[in-house]
């Protein structure tokens, strides 16, 4: 696995947490959602309650499965953190830990460190260059 490869698996884990919370306020919309229809028809006494039940179930299941994703997010920040501190170059540290913690553009990137964003771009290649040489580091030491 290369460097960049390592460091972007936090902003796709980032992603799907964030589609699962979006699941997930659709399905709490669903269970909550109350719909009375008036009718002078008579109506049959046993409704379908499994609806909401099932609704019920497949929140807890899913808040289980983003829990597990956020703390599986947190190990792996935690990790990309301690690499990116070896990184000795502090700009190339900063490019880094703007993009694969904070998961911003290039451009405020490159705002943020008042550089052109071919100078950041330079500097992130460098910086990945690094990365992997700790990488294999890392490797060789297991």
């Amino acid at each position: 696995m290369t460097g960049k490869e390592y460091l972007s698996q936090a902003f796709y884990i980032d992603k799907e947490i964030n589609c699962k919370i979006e699941l997930l306020e659709k399905l709490n919309t669903m269970a909550t959602k109350a719909t009375t229809v008036i009718s002078d028809m008579p109506s049959t006494p046993s409704r379908d309650t499994s609806r909401t039940e099932t609704i019920i179930c497949k929140i807890i299941d899913l808040q289980g499965e983003i829990n597990k994703r956020i703390e599986e997010l947190i190990e792996l920040k935690r990790n990309i953190f301690d690499l990116l501190a070896l990184v000795e170059n502090s700009d190339y540290r900063m490019v880094l830990e703007l993009r694969y913690m904070n998961f911003e553009q290039w451009e405020s990137i490159a705002d943020t460190m008042n550089c052109s964003l071919r100078r950041i771009y330079q500097m992130h290649g460098n910086a990945l260059h690094e990365v992997d040489r700790q990488l294999e580091k890392k490797l060789k030491k297991n």
